[in-house]
This record gives C-alpha cells, sequence and structure tokens, in this order.
C-alpha cells in the first residue's frame, strides 16, 4: 500500500518487533492495574490476510471516485486500484472494483458511501452503507450489478438486495450465515487461534455461558462437549447462530438470548449453575458483567479482549473477587496496526 495510508501504522516496523511491542503493550496495562501476570510470546495469527475490512468510496480532490483507505491524517482515500494492501486476503484485494462499480452507479445520491466486504466460502458479501434509502429502479440496478460481479450477497444498511450464493463461514463443524456486515474475528487464522484456546480454557465443562456471543465463533465449537447459553444484544447474529445449530448435527443444545449486557447484565445468580464463563466483549469491555461474575463460584471464566486496557480493567474486577489468572496469551491478527487480540482463563 501507499505510504500515505493511514491503515498501516506500524508497516515500517519488522514484525518480531511488532508482535513484541503488542506483549508489552498487554504487560503495561495489567501493570498499571497491580496485576503481576505471566504474558505469553505474541502469536501471529495474520495467516493468509484479513478476510473483512471496510472500503470508503469518495471522489478526490481532482474529481476523480477511488475506492479503498484514508491517508494517514487525511480524508484523501488511496486506491486499491492502484496500491496493493499488503493485509488483505487477495479476494478483498479485488473486491474495490465492484464496490468502484456500485459507487458508480450510486454517484446521483451525492453521498459518500462505506462498503463493509467480507471474504466468505462463497464469495464476496457487501454491504454498503450511507446511500440511505434508495428507489425501487436503483435497487434493481443494484441487483444487475451484483449478478454481472458475481457477489455473493448484497445488502444496503444490512438490508438484503440481492443473495445469489449464502455467503457462508464455517466454526468448527457448523456453517454459518451472518447478517449482512456482521462481526467476525479479523482473519481465519486468528480465529482458529482464539477458539483453540477458548476451547482448552473451559476443559471438561458441560455447562458453558458464552457472553458477547455474536453469531456463534466460539458458541458453535463449544456445543460439540457442552450445552451452551448464548447471550448477545445483536438479534441478527443470534438468529443467525441458531440456525446454524439446527442445521448442524450432533451439537448439544444452545439456547440463546438477545440482551443488552451493558446494560443489564447477567446476574450472578443467572450465571451460577455454570461450570464455565467465556465472555468476548467489544472493546469498550464488560465492567457491568464483570462485577457480577466476581460474585458467582463458577470454576473458570476464559477472558477475551482486543483493548488492553478494558481487558485488565475487567480481569482486575475478577481478581479482586477472588479468582486467580493464568498466563495471559497475546493473539495478534491485526499486523501493521496497534491492535492485539488476549485471550486468559480465571480460575477458583
Amino acid at each position: 500500500m501507499a505510504d500515505g495510508c493511514g491503515g498501516c501504522a506500524q508497516s515500517d516496523i519488522p514484525v518480531e518487533e511488532q508482535l513484541a511491542r503488542k506483549r508489552a503493550v498487554i504487560v503495561e496495562a495489567l501493570q498499571a492495574q497491580g496485576i503481576e501476570a505471566e504474558v505469553g510470546l505474541c502469536i501471529d495469527a495474520h495467516g493468509k490476510g484479513r478476510r473483512r475490512a471496510t472500503l470508503h468510496a469518495r471522489k478526490g480532490a481532482d474529481g476523480q471516485l477511488r475506492v479503498g483507505f484514508a491517508e494517514a491524517r487525511s480524508h484523501e482515500i488511496v486506491d486499491l486500484a492502484t496500491h496493493n494492501c499488503p493485509i488483505l486476503l487477495p479476494g478483498l484485494q479485488a473486491s474495490a472494483q465492484p464496490v468502484r462499480i456500485l459507487a458508480q452507479f450510486l454517484q446521483g445520491l451525492k453521498k459518500p458511501l462505506d462498503a463493509v466486504v467480507t471474504m466468505t466460502s462463497a464469495g464476496l458479501d457487501i454491504d454498503l452503507r450511507g446511500a440511505g434509502e434508495v428507489s425501487p429502479k436503483l435497487r434493481l440496478g443494484l441487483s444487475e450489478i451484483a449478478q454481472r460481479q458475481n457477489l455473493a450477497r448484497l445488502s444496503l444498511h444490512g438490508d438484503v438486495v440481492i443473495e445469489l450464493r449464502p455467503p457462508t463461514v464455517v466454526f468448527g463443524r457448523a456453517e454459518v450465515i451472518p447478517p449482512p456486515g456482521g462481526f467476525l474475528q479479523a482473519t481465519e487464522q486468528g480465529e482458529d487461534i482464539l477458539a483453540r484456546i477458548v476451547l482448552d480454557g473451559v476443559k471438561d465443562a458441560r455447562r458453558v455461558a458464552d457472553l458477547f456471543a455474536g453469531c456463534g465463533t466460539f458458541a458453535l465449537r463449544l456445543a460439540e462437549t457442552a450445552t451452551v447459553l448464548a447471550v448477545e444484544q445483536d438479534r441478527a447474529a443470534v438468529a443467525a447462530l441458531d440456525r446454524a445449530w439446527r442445521k448442524t448435527p450432533r451439537l448439544k443444545r444452545i439456547a440463546h438470548e438477545g440482551r443488552d449486557l451493558f446494560i443489564r447484565p447477567l446476574t450472578a445468580a443467572e450465571l451460577e449453575s455454570f461450570d464455565a464463563i467465556v465472555f468476548d466483549p467489544p472493546r469498550a469491555g464488560a465492567e457491568a458483567q464483570a462485577r457480577e461474575m466476581a460474585n458467582t463460584k463458577v470454576k473458570r471464566i476464559v477472558a477475551v479482549s482486543c483493548n488492553a486496557e478494558t481487558f485488565a480493567r475487567d480481569v482486575k474486577i475478577l481478581i479482586d473477587g477472588g479468582y486467580k489468572l493464568g498466563t495471559v496469551l497475546p493473539v495478534d491478527q491485526f499486523r501493521h496496526s496497534p491492535h492485539v487480540e488476549m485471550v486468559a482463563v480465571l480460575s477458583r
């Protein structure tokens, strides 16, 4: 990618040094909370590249439409048509062309467009954002473009315009069709590594609560050996998880609940019957939920996070509640950026 791209802030730093710096960020965040813990070496989980990205379609100062990522400290776009991105799957790099065609078709709206693009086993899944409601004539035109470009699915603000093939991702044995623009771990390898750590962390638990469950990254794997309660605010993600569970033979029961755990966390009483808890919140962390978990006698809690500061804060709450923190494992699926994932098991 061009030097001006704002997406790869650490591209000039050797990968080994990036991994060391990310580990150090976690160590510092834990120490700021007064936590002395073993932090493992950062695992490189870039794999073949990122499978999900948000592309911007904007006209530049010269009036030309560009599709790609913003330049550093600028609203100008580095165009993927002329610059190769080092962190994307090749299929995601190629998604700039259909996004460009879609944006050109909608340019009469005179609105800046974003496209959440996901590479699935069935091809590209594109969710356009910024257009607002469009006329039936424009929807028909978008549908025709999607067919010519052989997209798996095209949506507008989460509303499916056309689905030529179910845009499927695989969690364990389950095939999941995420909602348009739905959350996925950044890389397939990163997801696999996180899932292995989580499964090992719950050990032989027979009943597991999966909090902030998304569309089933962990729940559908946990259900191979345990009954699961999956709790997630996004109702579309919950529905996708449930459909996948019902279609996958020999999985144990996954009960589910659509619930905002920031406003209404599961109480200690609701959690007490579980053998293990997994929680993987957004960057804001899970402070309210952590306070409830700290008041339980659940034997094992597996914490997953993409924010070292909120991870350390939530873990400190659990430690103050009597939990012991095991080794913290950093997992890097965000090459050339300062972000890092981390997983740890807390036990009584």
